[in-house]
């Protein structure tokens, strides 16, 4: 778990963890650099049990302090919690007997989410079913976004797949960025969409830009077009077959911000909107005959490119 200036939430966040039903794990806690009491409280929790560590940092971005915690954690699995979110119970049992039993690479679980105060189901990331995937399968799934999102929580992971990469020491959105090479390394994925994680939604996300469009801005913009585009590489020389997908994969996310930006009215998009227009009329063909669009796609297609 990394920290950064969550005082009010992170001892929710560290004795969810506590609480749980599989209790052989060791938690460790990054403090990156907080200026608030963060990093004194999990050093607080850290007295009370023997299976946190605690690093302190004088800063970096979330990919940085991730790498930290990778750098000495010891299990051969390894899941993450945000310090503003919470799990319930048998989160890590429930991933680690799905890994276990299936022998899988990684482990997903369900989510649901709280939002002023209110508790309810994560979207299509809350399903009572089993799915036993290969490579191709779970990646195309984790393209479409139908049964995990792109986020580290809700996954467990075997240890082995972070010899694949690690996360980017510097931007803002580190998963995006990052996630989707363990999938295309993992030879077989398990989702059960049970929820047994909580993503807390408040104004200090740091997802917030990407949950509330209307703050959408150019550096997050550019710095999620680089991410997808470089997963298209990655995609390309890893999973060929899938390249069309990942392809239009792109340009619908592009689609997708240019009905933002028009939506939402915002003009401090403009380069980023001139680039992805471009982009789309570059590769229209493709992107309508491809196979993959979908029917409000073509319309917006239509309404804000034609």
């Amino acid at each position: 778990m990394l920290t950064y200036n969550r005082e009010a939430f992170v001892p929710r966040a560290i004795e969810s963890v506590l609480a749980q039903t599989l209790i052989d794990f060791e938690f460790i806690i990054i403090d990156n650099g907080s200026t608030d009491s963060s990093g004194k409280i999990a050093d607080d929790y850290s007295k009370k049990d023997s299976r946190i560590r605690v690093i302190h940092r004088t800063g970096g971005n979330i990919g940085s302090g991730r790498n930290a915690g990778l750098d000495i954690a010891s299990g051969d699995y390894i899941a993450f919690i945000d310090d503003d979110d919470y799990c319930e119970t048998d989160f890590l049992e429930f991933l680690y007997n799905l890994a276990k039993t299936h022998n899988a690479d990684i482990a997903t679980c369900g989510s649901r989410k709280e939002e002023n105060g209110n508790v309810s189901p994560n979207g299509i990331y809350e399903y009572d079913e089993l799915h036993i995937m290969s490579t191709e399968t779970a990646m195309e799934n984790f393209i479409w976004r139908k049964l995990y999102n792109c986020a580290m929580p809700t996954k467990m992971v075997r240890r082995d797949l972070f010899n694949k990469g690690t996360f980017l020491e510097t931007g803002k959105y580190d998963d995006v960025s990052t996630t989707y090479k363990y999938f295309v390394n993992a030879k077989r994925v398990v989702a059960y969409g049970l929820p047994k994680y909580t993503f807390y939604r408040h104004d200090g996300n740091n997802s917030n830009a990407a949950t509330k469009h209307h703050l959408l801005n150019s550096e997050q913009l550019f710095e999620y077009l680089k991410a997808y585009n470089e997963r298209t590489l990655y995609i390309a020389e890893h999973l060929p077959s899938l390249i069309p997908l990942a392809r239009y994969s792109e340009w619908s996310y592009m689609l997708s911000m240019i009905e933002k930006i028009n939506k939402f009215k915002l003009t401090n998009c403009n380069e980023p909107l001139e680039f992805m227009k471009k982009e789309i009329h570059k590769n229209l063909d493709e992107f309508l005959g491809g196979g993959f669009i979908l029917k409000f796609e073509k319309e917006w297609v239509s309404r804000y490119l034609l």
